[in-house]
């Protein structure tokens, strides 16, 4: 499997996982709230009918009424004016004195008695048998709940008088009526909205992992060996999306800087051991001829013998600078700890030029380092410079050509240009001078002094700059930084 198949299904995971997490959150915010609000419903729909109730029952405590009374005319249509209004039916019974509701007098014994020509009904008998204790009942402080053939009630009780006890029960059925139904609607106006939820989320989070898709893409396009490739920026990113996609990108360019590298390193260590090895082979070649030559006895003039002799000393003179200057650069490779300390350039300059006006002294050396001027460098590594830079001059110009050494601090640097007026270079030898075992025109030397220049400087934090041209010379300006020490 590829790694984009393996994104994608990660990235399809989370989708989900986000959509559910959202579709639970709102269920579980649907559910509190509806629980709440049909509670809060039941309760205030109960309250109404505890209400009446305890109303009812407070009139008939208070009117002081015994069972007698009540059977009379005049008592019947006092209480009922107190309890309830006077039902339009005329074959009503008892039940209508409390409205929606059954209305039942007990005995101590709670048997149901008749009131005035009522006979008690069904439904009156079974609220007489399934209260245990009516005279509790007056005592209680709210209504109890109870069910008659089904159906619910709320039921409360008041004394008369004589003793007798009225049980008033109110049904309840209606109200839990409408909390099914407001339930219903609740339940199905949040199905919807889940629903909705579900698709709005998909599609949003969808587009909002657009940009984590783009990473995947990207990602696969650098395994399969694209490193140009970048995370596209989209038209609408959340902070943390973009945060991300710029981290990506930046950790991309340098993987592709350090690859780039890396191969550019890999290319020239492969081009280094090549004239290397092809630098060293020369003198080899020269000294085991000459040794060939001796084994064989063809050098018999003593003349040939020394000739052949200082040719071999030269070619293992010629060889040993070679490595010396190879392992100079591998140890600058290896970027070591210089020993810093106050060092006064002028007077290296002077001594350059000086040993310079000693080795060829038909040529016109300037100097232009008068006074002292400190820098904090390592000694050996600016000698080597300078002798470097000087050497140039001596192998690859003229001995009558003119050279010139000036040194100066400005803007907080040091400046050191070394100049001559020879043949110059051409551009393209003037862009490879840096690289090592590069000869301009197959000239003298082993090709590794100017790498050996930039490797000093670079390591002592400046530049090294050639400005030349094809018969204008050549002149190399060392930049330095102008710190010096205490």
């Amino acid at each position: 499997m590829t790694i984009r198949g393996l994104c994608r299904k990660g990235s399809h995971s989370l989708r989900g996982r986000l959509t559910l997490a959202n579709v639970a959150m709102l269920a579980l915010g649907i559910v509190v709230a509806t629980a709440g609000s049909l509670m809060g419903m039941r309760t205030y729909l109960l309250d109404s009918v505890d209400t009446q109730l305890m109303a009812s029952r407070d009139s008939i405590g208070n009117s002081k009424l015994t069972l007698e009374q009540v059977d009379s005319l005049s008592a019947l249509a006092a209480v009922r004016a107190r309890v309830s209004p006077t039902p339009s039916d005329k074959e009503a019974d008892a039940d209508s004195w409390v409205q929606d509701g059954i209305f039942v007098a007990v005995d101590d014994q709670g048997r149901p008695a008749a009131i005035g020509p009522f006979a008690p009904t069904e439904t009156q008998r079974a609220l007489a048998a399934a209260v245990d204790d009516p005279a509790a009942l007056t005592g209680d402080e709210e209504p109890h709940d109870l069910t008659l053939n089904g159906t619910p009630y709320r039921v409360s009780a008041a004394p008369l008088a004589d003793g007798t006890t009225v049980l008033m029960a109110r049904s309840t059925g209606s109200v839990h009526e409408v909390i099914r139904k407001a339930a219903v609607l609740d339940f199905t106006v949040g199905a919807l909205l889940l629903a909705l939820l579900g698709i709005l989320t998909m599609l949003s989070v969808r587009r909002r992992m657009r940009p984590l898709e783009d990473m995947v893409e990207t990602s696969s396009a650098i395994a399969e060996g694209d490193l140009t490739r970048r995370v596209p920026s989209s038209r609408h990113p959340t902070e943390e999306v973009e945060q991300l996609r710029l981290a990506l990108n930046s950790m991309l360019h340098q993987v592709e800087s350090a690859y780039r590298t890396r191969e550019r390193s890999a290319a020239q260590l492969r081009r280094f051991v090549a004239d290397a090895s092809h630098e060293l082979r020369t003198p080899l070649s020269a000294i085991r001829g000459y040794l060939q030559l001796y084994d064989k006895g063809m050098l018999r003039d003593p003349a040939q013998r020394k000739r052949a002799w200082d040719r071999m000393n030269c070619e293992a003179d010629r060889m040993g600078r070679l490595v010396d200057e190879l392992l100079t650069l591998a140890r600058l490779d290896q970027q070591p700890e210089l020993r810093f300390k106050n060092v006064d350039l002028s007077r290296l300059v002077r001594d350059a030029a000086e040993d310079l006006r000693a080795q060829q002294p038909d040529r016109p050396v300037s100097v232009d380092a008068d006074g002292a001027l400190l820098v904090q460098a390592d000694e050996s590594g600016l000698r080597q410079v300078l002798g470097n830079l000087v050497g140039n001059i001596r192998t690859h110009t003229p001995a009558d050509v003119p050279a010139t050494l000036a040194l100066n601090r400005q803007d907080g640097v040091v400046r050191l240009c070394v100049a001559d007026e020879g043949p110059g270079l051409a551009e393209e030898d003037a862009a490879r001078i840096f690289d090592r075992f590069f000869r301009a025109g197959g000239g003298a030397g082993s090709g590794l002094g100017m790498a050996i220049v930039q490797g000093v400087v670079t390591a002592h934090g400046g530049e090294v700059a050639v400005r030349t041209a094809p018969g204008k010379g050549l002149a190399v300006t060392v930049t330095l930084p102008g710190r010096t020490g205490g």
